[in-house]
């Protein structure tokens, strides 16, 4: 599933093609909101929060989407063909661009007004302008028992953090992703490091922490299951954490992350 850092890049790209222009083609291939048109309409802009994002229209409308495992937005030259095979939800364009979204995951139209049903529940965006440690440490806390690797992933806590953006925030924090919330002692740090972690990251087109952003090169831990560790050469670890629906791999150093 895109991450935070994706998401929020994918916003980037849809504010270079289609802030301040007017739609010429508004194509919605969702059955709720087939009937919808929106040409002539300017787009406002396009945030990320978490990993939703919100497209905004003058006439105080909003598109919420979000990507889910597979969902993408691809950006072209008005009038381009699509691709042979995209499963698409989504056609937006003016005279100069278009923006196609394939299988995304939610589409759905509402008042701006209302933005706060859709994305309301979710904790501070570490990308966002409303990130705030403090909040989101206090958000933690609510659920001591719970593992911290668990906590991470619940976007009521702190939003934009996936699997990726878990394991590597706690190998660079030195956290086990087993231990118990209530027992982390700096909950402050390991939030900072999440927040560090995904704004360095931002930029980039993959995640990288390690500093080298070679192939296979990019990260400590995750995906690296039964690979030695990068700082001490213990053998990487790999289990599934949470419970179903939600279970998640989590990749992990005995060794560095201990407890």
């Amino acid at each position: 599933m895109p991450e935070g850092d994706a998401v929020w890049r994918a916003a980037v790209r849809l504010r270079e093609a289609l802030d301040d222009r007017e739609l010429t083609r508004s194509d919605f291939r969702v059955p709720r909101f087939a009937t919808a048109d929106l040409r002539g309409r300017r787009v406002l802009t396009t945030v990320s929060r978490g990993k939703n994002l919100l497209t905004r229209f003058e006439g105080g409308a909003t598109l919420h989407t979000h990507l889910r495992m597979e969902g993408r937005w691809r950006i072209s030259k008005a009038g381009a063909p699509l691709r042979r095979g995209d499963v698409v939800r989504v056609v937006l364009a003016n005279t100069v661009w278009q923006a196609v979204g394939v299988k995304l995951g939610v589409v759905e139209l509402l008042p701006t007004s209302r933005e706060d049903e859709v994305v309301g529940h979710l904790g501070p965006d570490l990308l966002g302008p409303d990130w705030n440690t403090e909040t989101a440490v206090a958000n933690l806390r609510r659920e001591p028992g719970r593992t911290i690797g668990e906590a991470l992933l619940d976007q009521r806590n702190l939003a934009g953090i996936g699997t990726i953006w878990r394991a590597e925030t706690l190998f660079v924090a030195r956290v086990s992703p087993w231990r118990r919330t209530g027992d982390v002692a700096d909950l402050a740090g390991l939030a900072e490091t999440a927040h560090r972690l995904l704004d360095a990251g931002k930029d980039e087109h993959g995640p990288v922490t390690t500093g080298d952003p070679r192939p296979g090169r990019g990260l400590f831990v995750y995906g690296r299951a039964h690979q030695p560790c990068r700082v001490c050469g213990t053998i990487i670890e790999r289990e599934e954490m949470g419970s179903q629906p939600q279970q998640r791999l989590i990749y992990w150093c005995p060794r560095c992350q201990r407890g």
